[in-house]
């Protein structure tokens, strides 16, 4: 199962081809084009970055549609790792996507949203007591 989960992230369009072409930022969420493209799709952390709330191994929930805002969890292109999964601050120099674990550096300051992939809506894991949705 796991080799069509990374077959299918690999054809899924990316994040600027999703929303319409005018080009209007991403804190003004669009409909997405088609269906397939407002999909939400899960992903599994591989990390302990955003532990105590996200353990390692534990599956999120991501709507590519949802709309980010202070506070959120999101799923961010970073352009030198790829995609990254931390939770989006809005501070006076602009917007900082930081790790929950203090043994990771928050990301560099971002003047707009245009990176947000998607917005966490659920976490789930083994035990029906871990998991949880996000507004």
């Amino acid at each position: 199962m796991a080799e069509n989960t990374l077959y299918y992230f690999k054809t899924r369009p990316s994040v600027t081809e999703a929303f319409s072409a005018d080009k209007t930022p991403a804190t003004d969420r669009l409909e997405p084009a088609t269906c397939q493209e407002a999909e939400s799709f899960a992903l599994r952390v591989l990390d302990d970055s955003m532990q105590p709330e996200f353990r390692r191994g534990c599956i999120i929930v991501i709507d590519p549609t949802g709309r980010a805002t202070h506070g959120s969890y999101v799923l961010a292109n970073d352009d030198d790792t790829g995609y990254i999964f931390r939770q989006l601050c809005q501070t006076e120099q602009g917007w900082v996507l930081a790790a929950l674990n203090d043994n990771y550096p928050d990301q560099p300051v971002m003047q707009n949203l245009d990176a947000i992939a998607g917005v966490i809506v659920q976490r789930a894991g083994v035990r029906r007591s871990y998991h949880k949705h996000y507004e």
